[in-house]
């Protein structure tokens, strides 16, 4: 019974185990792929949990969500909802969550505390953002209270109490003069953690009435001033005259000389104390001492080391600092005080609670519809956070039952989901130090498999090397991946491939063989999905004749080959390097086809040469090593580098000049061109030389320009054409005296970080620059146009100084000069700088907005006071987006424009805009900091345009005199469609176009059936849309009517006579006579004679056609007229009768009016064409018979 109790518990912990190993769906970070599947919301950005406002300020308290659908937002607040449709003062930015309470305007901050959290919701669920606690900050004055002077004995210890307001954030507490300068600390002097002024001894120089301690409040930018503390301490001395002169000289008098004393802790007071502090803070432990002399501390923990590189010593070593700490530093520490009298300590008991930290976050699972997964929120802390569940932002003990869901402590098991199962859950980990929320979602997903990777990508590899062919795919349940080779390959199995969990195949070893097409197919219960992908293995590139090792004489030639046999699709690249680096650029290299060849080599090109060959997809090498070797013994002139100088003096030595010489070495048969001469600063930079000057090979001596506080030492280079000699050895040093520096730092700027600050730069000057010791500088700066003096202060050898508290975007004058133990620098130049940058605070008003046609639209707006910009005005932005269109009245997901005008530019157009559309826009200020407040959205509609082409036109029932037409309505109507003109036209044997009826439709129909229409005959139809403005683009269809069965028997029984002999000496006889009667008939045309084949050769030269006339079927007159031109040629229409829309704008109108056909009360159509008697636009036979002579023999049959 036990055993059997034993194999279900272990069969538990399996199936729980298993539940937590299964992995969740990946979704692949496909743009497309994201936007289409649907996703619970996300909590992307959110406002602190304590949130500290600046009451001057408007409220902002932000909560961004992604999620598709894109989710809504609501609030509560202290736990009720909160409706901000009911305050005035509080708006939610669009398409957002962020809340903006108008403090500015009239609200109080003090009226909106509390506690604020959003809930971001679709109808995937709800996700839920961390308690937000809006806390305005405060700044309270001191109270006032009477201060007493402290009258002090020299050598007792003092406190000077600060006793700050207590304000929200704590202020920052600092100890200063009367002109505003720090009161400088020491071991004996010094601020301690509470504020206080803390002497271990005072001393007569510790007289002063001005021990005055500021707070300063960050949030608003505040500084509150404490009363002065008066200080007066009596030295024994002054105190021994004053009983003298108050004593007799028989008395005894004389106070007792200052004595010293052993350490006494003034801070904390007793022998122990604790101190609680949370996990990852920092800890700071303090001890302050009273003594004479004064006390040195020193810091231990009991039964333990100090935490290396976490802990720090500050305040002279009164400060203990550990960062980061953790539940291992909790313990006993002892700050002991010491000097040569005695010591004293105090024992700090510490103990470090944790709020709650996370060990597992809940993460976000996809999961498929029946399978099973698992959420984990497991959190520690000191005491062990308490962990609770929210489904949707309800406790999940209230919310709504599923059957999939089971809660077992820090863990929800899911099994078996289901679509409805998608959810938001919440977990909350807590204790009395803090909590944690974490938002994971549920997504159960059912999606047909996707291939993800481009269809017929090509692949290339080297032979011998592996192949991956990619095959990223998404689906919901997770797809099976095969892979196929070639149309009808079997699967592909075995140890010459490797399957990647991603859908990736490997090839290991690619062979020639290996090329050819591969398939993906991917596939799960709700479909299936392949994809082909192209695998080209190349010949790799060999080198199969290296460069060899050579010996050459100085001054002979010298050749490396590198022949190569590579694919022949790739293209290879050869490059030649010298010692891994580019040859030089010498046009003694020859770089051919194979090889390398130098000529009248030097000893310079000793060295190794590589050649290496570059494809697309490999990379091959070879190296060879050149040696130089001297020619044969000749009595030749050897040429070479010079000796170096030597014998280096110094005479004349100046405080800024020193005349250098020296003695020429040997020039090795090439005249020295000219010496370098060379220093070291010994004091500054030691062993780094400097380039000083150059003079002529004729000289050698120097008079050298020397700058201050600088240990000079000399050396001489000689050249020649040859080269550069070695150094000469170092002259003597020579040390400058020290001067004031000569020049200031350059590159002064003044540009604020913060909307509180002026940030002043320079660059600092170089060493030799600073002409002696003790470099640092004179920073000087005051506000601008404003009766201010100069504030200013020295800094040690930086090149950044930040002024605090200064006013927002204000210009200063700023100077820096240098100085150093001997005096200051020149007066330096002032530059103009600005305090730091904040947001514009109003927006543009007055916007008006003038629409100048359907698709472009004019904005105006007035430019806000440059005093409101608070910062570089860098121009406006103007905010457009389309609401609705006009004409459907239908919504859209809305898309924002931003157009940006540079500089103070008050108008702009807006470009592109749809016609008959509905658009808002809004104007908004640009500074360096960012952009300003919104102006009020301003509406403006575009007029109407002329409408797109109909979106399809179709010819459908063809019969002997009839067809039927529909179409589609346009798909950007822009505006009402007033009605569709339909324009249509016989096309002839020739491909001639007849007479061009016009025909105008309702706006509201969607076909039309077209009777009394000639039999088996082809018509071009022209379709467009109408709107008040016009005629949009057309679309074309050509159609044929049915052919009428006696004709077509007729036909047959002719192509069965013209088979007999008799018939064909007939037709020769007909022929014969015809060819008479044109002679004939072109004699008297040439007459004056007007006659149908002149019309019709003219016809053919010239693409002006005119009609037959209607009454007898005759030609009528020639005519040049140029205006109404018709269609010659139409194209053949698809076996579906639909005619795509065409890109092209041109109307019929363009064209000329055609012949208006008449219909009959139903709408039908007569057949007989009547018109004007005046041009037509499309010319030619009403019959669909040209009276050629092959249709004249025809009517003889």
């Amino acid at each position: 019974m036990m055993r059997k109790k034993s194999i279900s518990a272990s069969k538990a912990s399996l199936v729980l185990f298993l539940c937590q190993m299964i992995s969740a769906l990946e979704v692949p970070l496909d743009s497309k792929l994201l936007e289409e599947l649907s996703q619970p919301p996300t909590i992307t950005q959110q406002s602190p949990k304590d949130y500290i406002v600046d009451p001057r300020e408007n409220i902002v308290i932000q909560c961004e969500a992604k999620g598709k659908p894109p989710p809504s937002f609501s609030w509560t607040r202290n736990g009720t909802h909160f409706d901000i449709d009911k305050d005035a003062q509080v708006t939610m930015k669009p398409n957002s969550g962020t809340l903006v309470i108008n403090i500015m305007n009239g609200g109080k901050a003090e009226a909106y505390e509390g506690v604020y959290q959003c809930t971001a919701r679709n109808e995937r669920g709800a996700a839920i953002s961390n308690n937000i606690v809006i806390r305005p900050s405060r700044s309270p004055l001191w109270t006032k209270e009477k201060l007493e002077p402290n009258q002090v004995r020299e050598g007792d210890s003092l406190v000077l109490h600060c006793r700050p307001p207590v304000g929200l954030p704590p202020p920052i507490i600092f100890w200063m003069d009367n002109a505003f300068q720090r009161l400088p600390q020491s071991e004996r002097v010094s601020q301690g953690l509470n504020g206080d002024l803390y002497f271990s001894n005072v001393q007569p120089e510790d007289t002063r009435e001005d021990y005055i301690c500021y707070a300063r409040f960050n949030h608003t930018q505040t500084i509150q001033q404490k009363q002065p503390i008066s200080v007066k301490v009596f030295s024994m001395d002054s105190l021994n005259d004053t009983i003298a002169a108050n004593l007799s000289d028989t008395d005894i008098y004389g106070a007792k000389p200052v004595t010293e004393r052993q350490p006494v802790l003034l801070t904390p007071t007793g022998s122990t104390s604790t101190k609680v502090e949370l996990r990852g803070n920092v800890l700071l432990l303090e001890c302050i001492a009273a003594g004479l002399p004064t006390p040195v501390i020193r810091w231990i923990k009991e039964g333990g080391e100090l935490p290396a590189n976490r802990t720090f010593f500050e305040n002279f070593k009164k400060t203990l600092k550990i960062i980061d700490v953790s539940e291992a530093d909790s313990g006993n520490y002892k700050c002991i005080a010491r000097n040569i009298l005695g010591s004293a300590h105090h024992v700090i008991s510490v103990t470090v609670k944790a709020a709650p930290y996370w060990i597992t976050a809940p993460r976000n699972l996809v999961l498929s519809p029946g399978e099973d997964g698992t959420l984990i929120c497991r959190a520690n802390g000191n005491p062990k956070p308490n962990i609770s569940w929210l489904a949707n932002g309800v406790p999940i003990a209230i919310a709504p039952e599923d059957p999939s869901r089971k809660v077992d402590g820090d863990t929800i098991i899911f099994s078996h989901v289901q679509e409805r199962s998608s959810a938001v859950y919440q977990c909350n980990a807590s204790n009395e130090y803090g909590y944690l929320l974490a938002n994971a979602f549920v997504n159960v997903l059912a999606e047909p498999p996707r291939i993800l990777t481009s269809a017929n990508k090509l692949y290339q590899v080297i032979s011998d090397s592996p192949a991956l062919l990619d095959c990223a795919y998404f689906g919901s349940p997770k797809p099976e991946i095969e892979w196929f080779k070639g149309v009808k390959g079997s699967i592909l199995r075995g140890n010459e491939y490797i399957f990647h969990d991603n859908g990736t195949l490997e090839i290991p070893v690619a062979q020639k063989d290996s090329t050819g097409t591969y398939t993906c197919v991917a596939r799960n219960e709700l479909g299936k999905i392949q994809n082909e992908v192209q695998l080209e293995v190349k010949d790799p590139t060999m080198i199969i004749k290296q460069p060899e090792y050579k010996v050459v004489q100085r001054y002979g030639q010298v050749s490396f080959e590198c022949i190569i046999k590579h694919d022949s699709t790739l293209l290879p690249a050869v490059i030649w390097l010298k010692d891994n680096d580019e040859l030089p650029d010498d046009e003694r290299f020859l770089v051919g086809k194979d090889n390398l060849t130098i000529m009248n080599v030097t000893d310079r090109d000793d060295g190794t040469y590589t050649c290496i060959v570059n494809t697309t997809l490999d990379s091959v090498s070879a190296s060879a090593v050149l040696t130089v070797v001297a020619a044969p013994p000749t009595p030749a002139i050897i040429y070479a580098r010079p000796n170096p100088p030597f014998d280096l003096e110094l005479t004349g030595q100046l405080e800024r000049s020193v005349e250098l010489s020296w003695i020429p070495g040997d020039e090795n048969n090439s005249p020295i061109t000219n010496f370098v001469i060379e220093y070291e600063d010994g004091l500054h930079e030691p062993g780094v030389w400097h380039y000083q000057t150059e003079v002529p090979g004729t000289q050698t001596t120097v008079q050298l320009k020397l700058s201050p506080y600088v240990n000079y030492s000399f050396r001489v280079i000689a050249v020649n054409e040859i080269g550069r000699s070695q150094p000469s050895e170092p002259s003597e040093q020579y040390l400058t005296k020290s001067a004031n520096p000569d020049e200031n730092p350059s590159n002064v700027q003044g540009i604020g970080s913060e909307p509180d600050n002026l940030v002043i730069t320079w660059e600092s000057l170089k060493g030799f620059q600073s002409n002696g010791p003790g470099l640092q500088y004179k920073v000087s700066w005051r506000q601008k146009d404003v009766d201010d003096e100069w504030t200013s202060v020295i800094v040690a050898n930086v090149s950044k100084y930040i002024v605090s508290g200064t006013p927002t975007f204000v210009p200063y004058e700023i100077k820096v000069q240098a100085l150093n133990d001997l005096g200051y620098a020149p007066e330096p130049s002032e530059v103009i700088g600005h305090s730091g940058e904040d947001l514009p605070m109003v927006a543009p008003g007055n916007v008006q907005v003038h629409v100048v046609n359907s698709t472009l639209a004019k904005v105006h707006w007035d430019p806000v006071p440059l005093k409101t910009v608070r910062g570089h005005l860098q121009g406006y932005k103007v905010y457009y987006w389309k609401v609705q269109s006009l004409s459907r009245r239908s919504r859209r997901h809305v898309e924002k424009k931003i157009l940006t005008f540079r500089g103070n530019k008050t108008f702009g157009m807006l470009p592109g805009l749809e016609p008959y559309s509905s658009y808002k826009l809004n104007v908004r200020v640009v500074n360096g900091k960012g952009e300003g407040p919104a102006s009020p959205d301003k509406v403006f509609k575009t007029p109407e345009g002329v409408p797109s082409s109909p979106s399809f036109l179709k010819i459908t029932n063809p019969t002997l005199d009839s067809l039927t037409l529909e179409w589609g309505s346009p798909t950007h109507p822009n505006g009402v469609l007033t009605s569709y003109i339909l324009k249509f036209q016989p096309i002839n044997n020739t491909h001639e176009l007849g007479p061009l009826v016009e025909i105008r439709i309702p706006a509201n129909e969607s076909s039309l059936i077209l009777k009394n229409l000639n039999y088996s005959t082809r018509y071009k139809f022209y379709f467009n849309a109408q709107t008040s403005v016009g005629s949009g683009s057309q679309i074309t269809e050509e159609a044929v009517t049915i052919m009428d069965e006696g004709k077509m028997a007729m036909a047959s029984r002719q192509v069965d006579i013209a088979t007999q002999g008799w018939f064909i000496g007939l037709m020769c006889a007909v022929a014969l006579l015809i060819l008479i009667l044109l002679i004939v008939c072109f004699i008297r045309r040439n007459k004056g004679g007007k006659y149908p084949v002149k019309e019709k050769e003219d016809a053919h030269a010239d693409p002006e056609i005119q009609p037959m006339k209607e009454d007898d079927g005759t030609f009528g007159e020639y005519s040049d007229a140029e205006d109404h031109k018709p269609l010659k040629k139409g194209s053949r229409t698809p076996s579906d009768r639909t005619v795509k829309k065409e890109d092209s704008d041109d109307s019929l109108v363009d064209y000329g009016e055609g012949v208006n056909g008449q219909f009959n009360e139903d709408g039908s159509f007569i057949g007989q064409y009547s018109g004007k008697k005046e041009k037509e636009p499309a010319e030619g036979n009403e019959s669909s018979e040209a009276p050629s002579p092959v249709n004249a023999m025809n009517s003889f049959v």
